[in-house]
């Protein structure tokens, strides 16, 4: 019987044969003879559970053993029971072992250092998560079936006057079961209600900052070599057609107007903030008005939009009778003072440069083709086409020549253009102004007082890239007003406003995706309380370096979200929290290649430079 109990000790084996050749699973029980003889009785002989199996012994020792007993050794065939218990007898034996090893343990190594004996450890089993999308839809069928079983069963049981009266609470309970549906998943995609401080892409930051680098390095970022090149060929051209202008009056005389002889290069392509491609270019060509006439600019209160100026004109002489021609060519009564008009100034601007374009035309007939073109209330835009190879990077350029009245301090009354998509003329006796000296000067300041890597500069580019991408997917009326809401000069002030509040030291590139979420926030709340002011025009919280001239000191504080309605500065507020969350996907459905910027082409200064010979 010891021979017995030595055989049959439980070691986590799926059989094993005893003298008599019975075979003994490892289910739980074993049924020994007696030695009485053939008729003796059965008994069953508990098994213990496996993972309170005693330590395995070595190979050596099992034999000895079962030789002392006199029976066979153990038999060493595995069945499927044991492949099936051998995950949990692994770990038992790892727990024993190691002292309640973790799943970082081996197995012990068998006899002789061979290769670990036993099986691994268990493996950690899938973890499910519930799906909203499919839960909550699959819930509201299951019920609304339900209730219609319902209602079926009790309509069959009281007869079809029933049926007709239990229809409505069936419609009633599908309506507010569908209900219920859509509230609790928009309850689950919100996240649990809003987030403090508005919302952080905590878990999506590294995927939002990879898609938003792709799309600036792929779509937005300006080659300065080309752009180089783009701003030199427009500025030979405009210095052109400016001096043929001042050369050729077609009104001689000292009453009449002319031009001063110089242009200014504003825009974003001056500072530094262009996106895509270098192809458009504003330029203002500054006016002068006759001798001993002094432009007296101020505020159009009630003749036209908030933040137009009249321009008066003030004589030393007698007035009536000296420049009644000038007056009846370029003026008109308002409140009954004679102002400067907007409408008659650039009409006039428009047909003197239409006829100084021949002689222009002429000397650059080499270099490229120019064409003008000009539509009513807008400023005449000139169209360059290089025809050979001067221009290295053979981009087709078109420059908008816009006339500007000086006023002193390098500031400038340019004409309001027409708003809207079917456009209205302003006033002919309203002027907007131009401070984009002023803005220039700030740029310059904030790059010396900001970190080398600062990417403000980026972030407005990027800003404006995803407002492109957005506007292509909305529907007219929206898609213009969108555009006009969010024009380059409103987020540009957004972005100078936010930048004065905090230190320039956070602006660096590695905060992109913190300084462009900071900017859209602060848009955000811009739009929702209707409110952005002018960062110019009656601010006296700037910075001593950044010196205003005096009129912009003094003039009234202008909001520039006050020509729109509070409903369409709300869906704006919307769009632009929602394009923000939705960059990526936004970057992703506008990337195919029709919407990607042409590569240009290599400039042949630089491949003549590389096939140059090194000097010795």
């Amino acid at each position: 019987m010891g021979a017995w109990k030595r055989v049959f000790t439980p070691r986590g084996r799926g059989s094993t044969a005893g003298p008599g050749g019975t075979r003994c699973s490892s289910g739980g029980s074993a049924a020994l003879p007696q030695r009485g003889g053939a008729g003796a009785k059965k008994r069953e002989v508990p098994l213990p559970a496996p993972r309170a199996a005693p330590a395995r012994p070595a190979p050596e020792e099992g034999s000895q053993r079962s030789r002392q007993a006199g029976g066979r050794p153990p038999c060493r065939r595995r069945s499927r029971g044991e492949a099936a218990a051998r995950p949990a007898l692994g770990a038992a034996g790892a727990e024993e072992g190691g002292g309640g090893g973790g799943a970082g343990r081996s197995p012990p190594a068998g006899p002789g250092g061979g290769p670990p004996r036993g099986p691994s450890p268990r493996r950690a089993g899938p973890v499910y998560t519930v799906n909203l999308r499919v839960l909550w839809p699959l819930a509201t069928a299951l019920c609304t079936a339900l209730l219609c079983l319902y209602q079926a069963l009790r309509g069959g049981a009281a007869g079809e006057g029933a049926a007709e009266a239990g229809s409505v609470p069936l419609l009633k309970g599908s309506a507010l079961l569908l209900l219920g549906c859509l509230l609790a998943r928009c309850c689950g995609g919100a996240g649990g209600g809003p987030r403090p401080g508005g919302f952080r892409l905590a878990g999506s930051a590294g995927a939002h900052r990879d898609a938003l680098e792709r799309f600036y390095v792929r779509q937005l970022r300006v080659s300065p070599h080309v752009l180089g090149h783009s701003k030199a060929h427009v500025g030979r051209v405009v210095a052109e057609l400016v001096r043929a202008a001042k050369a050729q009056g077609l009104q001689p005389g000292p009453l009449a107007l002319s031009l001063r002889g110089d242009f200014v290069r504003i825009g974003s392509a001056y500072e530094q903030h262009k996106v895509r491609s270098p192809d458009c270019f504003d330029i203002l060509v500054p006016l002068r008005l006759p001798p001993h006439l002094e432009p007296q600019p101020r505020c159009a209160e009630g003749l036209g939009p908030q933040g137009a100026f009249v321009c008066g004109l003030r004589a030393r002489g007698s007035w009536p009778r000296r420049y009644r021609p000038f007056a009846e060519g370029f003026c008109v009564e308002l409140q009954g003072r004679c102002h400067l008009s907007s409408a008659l100034v650039l009409r006039w601007f428009q047909g003197h440069l239409q006829r100084c374009l021949g002689a222009v035309r002429y000397r650059l007939q080499e270099r490229c083709r120019i064409n003008l073109s000009a539509c009513p209330g807008r400023p005449p835009v000139l169209h360059i086409v290089p025809c050979s190879d001067y221009v290295c990077c053979h981009i087709s350029m078109a420059v908008r020549l816009i006339p500007a009245i000086p006023i002193g301090d390098a500031l400038y009354l340019t004409a309001l253009p027409p708003e809207g998509p079917l456009p209205t003329p302003a006033p002919e006796a309203v002027w907007g102004l131009n401070a984009s000296r002023q803005e220039q000067r700030l740029l310059s300041w904030l790059k010396e007082q900001a970190p080398a890597s600062s990417c403000h500069l980026k972030c407005l580019q990027i800003l404006k890239g995803l407002r492109d991408l957005r506007g292509q997917g909305l529907e007219e009326p929206f898609s213009s007003q969108w555009s006009r809401v969010l024009s380059s000069y409103v987020l540009k002030t957004a972005l100078f406003s936010l930048l004065m509040q905090g230190p320039l030291e956070a602006w660096d590139e590695r905060f992109l995706v913190e300084r462009l979420e900071d900017l859209v926030l602060y848009l955000r709340d811009c739009l929702r309380k209707q409110v952005l002011m002018h960062f110019f025009l009656g601010n006296t919280s700037l910075p001593e370096a950044v010196a205003l001239p005096r009129f912009l000191k003094e003039a009234a504080p202008v909001n520039l979200l006050a020509a729109f309605d509070g409903l369409m500065l709300d869906l704006t507020a919307f769009q632009l929290i929602n394009t923000w969350i939705q960059a990526p996907h936004i970057i992703r459905m506008y990337s195919s290649p029709r919407y990607l910027r042409p590569v240009p082409t290599p400039c042949r200064h630089v491949t003549e430079a590389k096939q140059e010979p090194p000097a010795e």
